[in-house]
């Protein structure tokens, strides 16, 4: 559990919980001894930028919260450096949910999900949005995808102020199409042999009760 993470996700009445569950004590050595996490690493660079997908969450001014899935090809989600991501945001439904709560409350969470290895990261920071000024065509050129066809509306720059990494317990291993091909590959080629093999069989037996 990182400091920072902790400082803005334990608030009295969560650590109350912890106090009554029996957790707390363990919570409060991790704040004394954890990370800051207010930096992201290497490994939690890699990560971002190897997800096809996240899930950010906002609060509107009626106070409920919203969670929205953004996805595209692997790297649209930008690590600008260590405390800024960024995407173009692509025209949608029309909605604008997120945007209109970002204008009211800047503070978001992202979750990050990669399933096929069990893990999970979570990110608190706070969303600035660039439409129509003098900055969004210069972040849109640079957080674009190449070939992408939908239109961008706004960039969205995401500050990162704490993140931390849950346990893989209760991940249940789920696999994308690619990560299947990767495993599947040697099964493939077997098969393949396999069939070409068949095909020579029968080609001789053929040949051969022709001659009888």
């Amino acid at each position: 559990m990182s400091r920072s993470f902790a400082e803005r996700a334990f608030t009295p009445l969560v650590k109350k919980q912890q106090e009554q569950h029996g957790s707390r004590r363990q919570y409060a050595r991790m704040e004394e001894m954890g990370e800051a996490g207010d930096r992201l690493t290497d490994f939690e660079r890699e990560f971002i930028v190897g997800r096809d997908g996240f899930y950010m969450a906002s609060t509107g001014e009626t106070g409920w919260p919203y969670i929205q899935y953004r996805g595209g090809e692997k790297g649209f989600l930008h690590v600008l450096d260590d405390q800024t991501l960024g995407f173009a945001d692509l025209r949608g439904n029309k909605q604008y949910i997120t945007t209109g709560n970002v204008e009211h409350d800047n503070r978001v969470a992202l979750f990050f999900m990669d399933y096929a290895h069990q893990l999970r990261l979570k990110i608190l920071a706070r969303a600035e949005v660039h439409e129509n000024d003098a900055e969004a065509a210069t972040l849109l050129a640079k957080l674009r995808v190449p070939g992408e066809k939908t239109p961008a509306e706004r960039a969205v720059l995401i500050h990162v102020e704490a993140f931390d990494w849950n346990c893989p317990q209760h991940i249940t291993p789920r696999y994308t199409q690619e990560e299947l091909m990767g495993t599947l590959e040697p099964i493939r080629k077997r098969m393949e042999a396999l069939e070409a093999e068949n095909s020579r069989l029968r080609k001789l037996v053929g040949e051969t009760a022709a001659k009888a």
